[in-house]
């Protein structure tokens, strides 16, 4: 299971949905919002540089001297934005052994006169492309940081067009994603161990030395080098997701070059794999409960059943009767239990989509696998002609790289209980995702600090309360575990809480951000 899926690839792409007989195109727009409020009175931060100081292109070692030095050529590219490649070494331990280009796009201040610097984002994944989520910019983020900030987004190594890693074919990337998660013979077990094989052999077999170097710390050494090729004496930051972490474990390395850093949908860095995955069991339940709890509350009632235990039940038993026997769908593909397992989970990202999960589900239902299928294709990137990025091959690579643990098929039943316990509906699925990284062929030369970014300034951590990917508990975590944390908590549905309609989330960030107005800790919005 994916932990940061995100929200901007729904926002950001036309979803085309046949319902009964007819076609409905869609444009997603973007998530719902709560209560409003403001931020608090300013406080001390670090100043935004807006040119270059004297420590910005100062290596933290010798050997990375001419990474730190370099110089950017900007391009224009996609018609509108400029484009660049930023050189970093493959190995941080040998920066002699060899490089790579990571691919940029920024996204020019709107008003260059009071332009303020560069605001380096990342949408998490980890695997999702940075310049996508760059380029996505009007949608993204809302007008004070598109009028003060070029906004400059990076595919992470191995991910995007930065020397993308590869594993398995489109076809066979089909059969992994379409295969049962929580196998329920010996034999589906054993073809479940046989696929993380090959999938993992594949990684080392076609992909060259990078499959190695491919870790959140080294991703985030990476931004410091792009911090100082970008001429900025401190690195100012909006992560989301999984981003969340980068952008800790940067502040943690580097709390001296950490400027104003903004963590939206944030990951607890100091849970093992196994609390990760039960966090995100309660989470996805908790979200599912929440959409069945919203149709049942509708005028004229609710397709599910007049009840939200009802419904979880009618969710449980079309799962059961997908996986055993697939639905057609309109391309000719069959809608299998992991396409219908994806495809109802994604929706639950954002509050505006659960109207489609619904559309799917009745068409469903109906014998019609066509708009699940779709939804399942977003979630993964997969377009009419195959795999528009390699995320859903990245994300195993890169967690797996920074925490191999992995259980085997025969000590998944006796974690099941705990799982069902938080997740009676999901809750397998995590149980098995345990498995997840059995059989990967390398192994970190960096591994995961334990992160507290001492010596970093304010840095503005966002939770949503009923986010299904990153749950509210997560950010409440993180804030108290990095020594200069501030949580702003957003109360609603949905996956991030900045642009999500609720604008006191949105003050406080933006008045941070841009005149480094430091919100209350424990700010409610």
């Amino acid at each position: 299971m994916k932990p940061t899926v995100l929200r901007w690839v729904v926002i950001l792409m036309v979803v085309a949905l046949v319902v009964g007989g007819g076609g409905l195109t869609l444009l997603v727009a973007l998530g719902s919002g709560s209560s409003d409020g403001k931020a608090s009175q300013p406080q001390p931060v670090t100043t935004v540089s807006t040119t270059p100081s004297p420590g910005a292109t100062e290596p933290p070692r010798a050997d990375l001297a001419a990474f730190y030095s370099q110089q950017l050529d900007w391009t224009a590219c996609r018609d509108q934005f400029e484009c660049a490649t930023l050189t970093v070494p493959i190995d941080y331990k040998d920066p002699g052994a060899g490089s790579i280009g990571l691919a940029l796009l920024k996204v020019p201040a709107a008003k260059p006169a009071e332009r303020l610097g560069s605001l380096v984002v990342n949408p998490g994944g980890p695997g999702a492309p940075g310049t996508d989520y760059a380029a996505s910019a009007a949608t993204v983020f809302g007008q004070p940081l598109l009028d003060h900030f070029d906004i400059v987004g990076f595919d992470p190594r191995g991910t995007g067009a930065s020397d993308p890693i590869d594993c398995i074919s489109d076809s066979q990337l089909d059969a992994f994603l379409a295969a049962d998660p929580a196998p329920d013979t010996p034999e589906e077990a054993n073809g479940l161990v046989t696929s993380l094989a090959g999938f993992y052999r594949g990684c080392v077999e076609n992909s060259d030395a990078l499959i190695g170097h491919v870790t959140t710390v080294e991703a985030a050494r990476d931004m410091d080098v792009l911090r100082a090729a970008l001429g900025e004496s401190t690195l100012t930051y909006f992560g989301a997701s999984y981003g969340t972490k980068l952008g800790a474990t940067y502040a943690d390395l580097f709390p001296d070059k950490a400027g104003r850093l903004v963590l939206d949908g944030a990951v607890d860095v100091a849970l093992s794999s196994r609390e990760m995955s039960l966090g995100q069991a309660a989470g996805f339940e908790r979200a599912l409960r929440a959409y069945v709890q919203d149709c049942v509350d509708q005028t004229g009632g609710c397709f599910l059943g007049d009840t939200v235990e009802a419904g979880l039940t009618r969710v449980t038993q079309f799962l059961d009767a997908v996986d055993a026997q697939p639905l057609p769908t309109s391309d000719g593909r069959e809608l299998e239990i992991g396409n219908a397992f994806y495809g109802i989970v994604l929706p639950l990202y954002s509050r505006d989509y659960w109207f489609i999960l619904s559309q799917a589900l009745t068409q469903a239902f109906a014998g019609d696998g066509s708009t699940l299928m779709k939804l399942s294709d977003l979630y993964a990137a997969r377009g009419p002609n195959g795999y528009e990025n390699n995320s859903s091959e990245a994300i195993y690579a890169i967690n797996c790289l920074d925490d191999p643990y992995a259980i085997t098929p025969a000590e998944v039943p006796a974690q099941i209980p705990a799982f069902k316990k938080v997740s009676p509906t999901f809750g397998e699925v995590f149980a098995w995702g345990l498995v997840g990284c059995e059989g990967i062929q390398v192994r970190a030369t960096e591994k995961d600090p334990v992160i507290t970014a001492a010596g970093a300034p304010p840095i503005v951590v966002v939770g949503t309360t009923r986010d299904p990917a990153t749950p509210y508990e997560w950010a409440v975590a993180l804030a108290d575990e990095l020594k200069s944390g501030v949580l702003v908590s957003r109360d609603g549905d949905g996956h991030t809480g900045y642009n999500a309609g609720n604008a006191c989330v949105d003050s406080a960030v933006e008045s941070y951000l841009v005149d480094g107005t430091v919100p209350k800790d424990g700010l409610k919005c």
